[in-house]
């Protein structure tokens, strides 16, 4: 077990590389320790919550919302959670989210963690303090940006991991290469998902390069003023198509930077059009798609990042190089009904 502590505005934050998540015990007070989990990670791991207080909820992003934060409340009320108690989120991103939400409020604000056990929590969803629930079709609506104490990467964890997951995963790994790191989208075009869920050592030096990324950029601009909404390249359409359609966040992120990919191109000259698409595709992710784009464009003038009569759109300048532009609401509905 690797420790690493990083510095944020209010908080540091201890991050535990090549650990297991038997680790746990050596972080925190068991006694007085609480387990969100949800069923599909319970039964995958059951022998692992022995001796846990655990907290099993439904699977889904369909249960992301108040009710759930609700019945969790009452359970750590049963359960004699207090204000030294430490809330663990062991899961993918609805957990992570629910769990970091739920510690903010109980109490007034407890201390909270997570185990990550999906590649999108790992790599994105668990990493920024980022925490809430949705609200109907509204991704994300209510929340807090409050870090969690600790990370703990255990990437054996991905081995009951289904396919789809993993595709889902590897939108947000595309991602941050279109915006950060040039390199690092090479070498994705140089292998494919085989590669790295065969590769123990290659998904463990994947997952903590995405993380370092995601990382950097949140000390920079913690609570998204600046470079931090560069980390939502491809989710503005995305968060207007993904509950709707019922998508999966990996599809709809995909989607979402096909389709920024094409406004990069006519505003800013992106030429990486072809080298996108193609990469999303060998990593079984979908590109172009069939939805009401009129529909679409009225959930994203809910979005958070509307400022006044634009939107901060993110574009790309070339590969490896994310762009914040302000795009007139006005034209912003004719690029997205012309698409």
């Amino acid at each position: 077990m690797t420790k690493k502590r990083f510095k944020f505005s209010s908080a540091a934050v201890d991050y535990y590389f090549d650990s297991k998540l038997s680790d746990l015990r050596k972080i925190v007070d068991q006694d007085n320790a609480f387990i969100i989990t949800d069923e599909n990670v319970f039964n995958a791991h059951i022998g692992k919550f022995k001796n846990w207080n655990t907290i099993v909820l439904k699977p889904g992003e369909a249960y992301k919302v108040q009710q759930t934060v609700d019945s969790v409340v009452d359970q750590l009320i049963e359960m004699g959670a207090d204000r030294k108690s430490t809330l663990i989120g062991v899961g993918g991103g609805v957990v992570t989210d629910l769990t970091g939400y739920a510690a903010s409020i109980y109490m007034r604000g407890i201390k909270f963690g997570f185990v990550p056990t999906s590649l999108l929590a790992m790599v994105d969803a668990s990493i920024g303090g980022k925490n809430g629930i949705d609200v109907g079709v509204y991704k994300n609506m209510v929340g807090t940006i409050r870090q969690p104490s600790f990370l703990l990467f255990d990437t054996d964890l991905l081995k009951t991991l289904p396919d789809a997951e993993w595709t889902n995963g590897f939108a947000e790994i595309i991602k941050h290469a279109c915006i950060k790191d040039a390199t690092m989208f090479r070498n994705l075009e140089a292998r494919d998902s085989g590669y790295y869920k065969k590769g123990k050592k290659a998904i463990a030096e994947l997952v903590k390069r995405n993380v370092l990324i995601k990382t950097k950029v949140v000390q920079q601009d913690e609570f998204e003023q600046g470079d931090r909404k560069l980390l939502n390249y491809g989710h503005t359409l995305a968060h207007a198509i993904e509950n709707k359609y019922e998508l999966s966040h990996g599809q709809a992120v995909s989607i979402g930077m096909t389709y920024a990919a094409h406004f990069s191109h006519d505003l800013m000259g992106f030429k990486g059009i072809a080298r996108l698409t193609a990469l999303l595709e060998k990593y079984q992710l979908p590109t172009y798609a069939e939805f009401d784009r009129q529909a679409a464009f009225d959930v994203l003038l809910k979005d958070k990042k509307k400022a006044g009569s634009g939107m901060n759109y993110i574009l790309l300048s070339r590969i490896g190089k994310g762009v914040i532009k302000n795009i007139p609401l006005e034209e912003l509905q004719k690029m997205i009904l012309a698409i």
